[in-house]
């Protein structure tokens, strides 16, 4: 393995490196936040995070919805619609966080492979730009929802297929294969059958295709495949939306790379007019991770450096698989550095471990770290904005940590810290 400097380009954008090697963000010293808002930190780049929303909207066009799930708070939700995105939701949950934000409801997407009735009942009364159909069951609710409130809107409605895709990526994210829990198969014949039962329904009305083969694509070979197969289905329903759904790829490591959102769009738009797809057709996406991964990295504080000779050095820091799960549920790889010598030599190795009572509560399990690290150090990871925040717990009771937006100099809170109470607010 090289012990090499790490990868600059892995940092938000408006990252820059003192000469003595000290990290800023948004022009704010990166140790300066670890001190003033403690640690485990999330930190964002805002103007990384504007320009990505602005980088989706200039190459898809209008409706091009940024998918939540990757970091949702009040904030961010702003800020995707004031740079023009609509929100894909999931939930009631990720709803209600974005009308709390002033997104209007014609601004959302609602996704979700088992919608409660009333989940669909706020997305209906609140006027949802679109509903992404999932199964045979939710037709059944839409229509008895609909027809129970005469006051209710026929809502515009998009039909979820699975194309049969096998993307290149980690098996539990891969969602255009067959045999998944998503969408209708086009290969058994039930999107056929679905197409048929909404276009006949008084109660919706469909306007278009949705297809998701996965996420954290690199190769935009996989997503050609998709629109050929998705084309012979598509084509022939004459409707007006065609949503490829999300599933970018982001580079987290030394040695990857991945294409821009707008080699993207391109790549996704040549297919289209290959397979036949009219030129009218609304092409819309849903980039979630492309959008706000990069734009993040996490910070922590080292409280222990644990030699077994002959076996392995452990750094346990103050966080861990509760605000990153992700090494844990798929090997997720990723860099670690210390902001106070970001560009330096990095010639130890070491895996990063956090504080939970697990095993498996690795961070970076090969990291390579400068060889004067201490006890005290802050050390952080890049490319930390995507499903870290989002996918958080308070496993082993530890709160959850902070949100910091930097930006021209200034740092603000949009989600603090859980306090030791707040484990306490939802016991009866």
């Amino acid at each position: 393995m090289t012990l090499t400097p790490l990868p600059l380009h892995l940092l938000p954008m408006t990252s820059r490196v003192s000469d003595e090697g000290l990290l800023s963000v948004g022009g704010v010293d990166v140790l300066d936040l670890a001190t003033e808002h403690g640690t485990p930190l999330f930190v964002y780049d805002e103007e990384h995070l504007r320009r990505r929303c602005r980088e989706a909207v200039a190459a898809f066009g209008d409706g091009v919805a940024y998918a939540a799930k990757a970091f949702l708070c009040r904030a961010m939700a702003t800020l995707a619609h004031e740079e023009g995105m609509c929100i894909d939701v999931s939930t009631g949950g990720e709803m209600h966080v974005a009308m709390a934000a002033g997104v209007p409801a014609d601004r959302l997407v609602l996704h979700g492979n088992n919608k409660s009735a009333d989940e669909l009942a706020l997305a209906l009364d609140a006027g949802a730009g679109r509903i992404v159909v999932d199964s045979f069951d939710e037709i059944d609710r839409l229509e008895h929802l609909v027809s129970a409130a005469r006051s209710r809107r026929r809502p515009q409605v998009l039909l979820r297929i699975t194309p049969g895709i096998e993307a290149h990526t980690h098996e539990y994210v891969r969602t255009g294969q067959d045999d998944s829990k998503f969408g209708f198969t086009v290969a058994t014949g039930m999107a056929a059958e679905a197409a048929r039962r909404l276009r006949e329904s008084a109660s919706v009305d469909l306007v278009g295709v949705h297809a998701h083969i996965g996420s954290q694509i690199f190769l935009l070979a996989s997503f050609v495949k998709a629109v050929e197969v998705i084309a012979d289905f598509f084509v022939p329903l004459e409707l007006a939306e065609l949503c490829v759904g999300g599933g970018l790829g982001v580079a987290y490591v030394e040695g990857e790379e991945a294409p821009t959102i707008g080699q993207w769009a391109e790549t996704v738009r040549s297919a289209c007019s290959s397979a036949g797809i009219a030129p009218e057709t609304r092409l819309t996406a849903e980039p979630g991770r492309a959008v706000v991964a990069a734009a993040g990295l996490t910070l922590y504080r080292v409280g222990t450096v644990k030699d077994l000779p002959g076996i392995r050095t452990y750094v346990s820091v103050d966080g861990g698989m509760s605000d990153n799960p992700r090494p844990v549920l798929y090997g997720s790889g990723y860099e670690a550095f210390l902001p106070r010598a970001t560009g330096g030599e990095r010639s130890f190795l070491a895996t990063v471990v956090g504080k939970h009572c697990e095993s498996g509560d690795v961070v970076v399990r090969d990291a390579c770290l400068p060889a004067d690290l201490g006890v005290g150090d802050v050390l952080a990871t890049p490319v930390t904005g995507a499903y870290g925040h989002s996918m958080a717990s308070n496993y082993n009771k530890v709160p959850r940590a902070p949100v910091v937006f930097v930006r021209d100099g200034e740092a603000r809170v949009v989600v603090r810290r859980e306090t030791y109470d707040d484990l306490l607010r939802l016991d009866a």
